[in-house]
């Protein structure tokens, strides 16, 4: 008999209450901040920036005699694809991230909350924006050790930046896609190492393209990791020229196009 009253009481409670309007703005914030946390936490964002310095000691250290005695700077040579290789761990731990939260069903269940349908995504894109700021600086650190400089001023320097933190990103949706859907991290990290490694070491980044057998130098020339390395590379010397941005652009936009609808579809989609 008492239910009644208690119901109205609750009800005279919460009568001048505004309604429940959740904000998006305000759930990716938390989302992003929980994601970043964990990384800070984890040990995720000193890893980021050691990672790039294991791979300036082993990229820079084998070959910096060899390409001094042929009259090459190695140390501008050679950074681009540290920078690279350091975006593409960021890649690899977006997937991990995305592979994860499907596996353990946290995407299921965000899914039956009011929560924005497109915030978990921007949410791991935002955290993987910021551990690819954390280890790039770490790599220009590193790289400024070993005699690396921005020849070009601050413009460049900054365009630098913009341009290889927009790679880490576009690599980052496509690796979130593939996450969400393999539902497998340990599967994922290795499937997508090999192609990384196969494509780095298969391009101008390492060595000029005099240093290939002609028979594969056309190839070497044109892949996406040789065609970015250019970008770069011209840019911290300060004479990057339209003639050479616009192909590595267009393979930007390319897997952008390509990355994008894939992943949104595979974090919006019900499992």
């Amino acid at each position: 008999m008492s239910a009644p009253a208690t119901t109205d009481t609750s009800a005279q409670l919460f009568a001048g209450l505004p309604d429940a309007k959740p904000s998006s703005l305000a759930q990716w914030w938390a989302l992003t901040g929980r994601i970043v946390w964990v990384m800070a936490t984890k040990g995720e964002l000193i890893i980021a920036v050691i990672t790039p310095l294991v791979f300036t000691l082993g990229f820079y250290l084998p070959l910096k005699y060899v390409m001094q005695f042929k009259g090459i700077d190695y140390a501008q040579f050679v950074m681009p694809i540290i920078v690279l290789q350091t975006m593409s761990f960021t890649m690899m731990s977006n997937a991990q991230r995305a592979a994860f939260e499907a596996l353990t069903g946290l995407n299921t269940r965000m899914q039956t909350m009011p929560i924005g349908i497109m915030v978990p995504l921007l949410a791991r894109q935002s955290a993987g924006m910021v551990r690819s700021i954390v280890a790039l600086a770490g790599a220009i650190g590193w790289g400024h050790m070993i005699g690396f400089r921005f020849v070009g001023g601050m413009g460049q320097a900054v365009l630098f930046c913009v341009f290889s933190l927009a790679v880490g990103t576009v690599l980052a949706i496509g690796a979130d896609g593939l996450g969400s859907l393999t539902k497998s991290p340990e599967q994922l990290s290795q499937a997508l190492t090999l192609p990384t490694l196969i494509f780095g070491m298969l391009s101008c980044g390492f060595v000029p393209e005099s240093g290939f057998p002609e028979w594969i130098r056309p190839f070497v020339r044109n892949q996406p990791i040789s065609q970015l390395s250019f970008a770069l590379r011209d840019m911290a010397a300060g004479v990057i020229t339209w003639e050479v941005l616009w192909v590595p652009l267009v393979w930007l936009i390319g897997m952008a196009v390509a990355f994008l609808p894939l992943a949104v579809w595979a974090s919006v989609r019900r499992s």
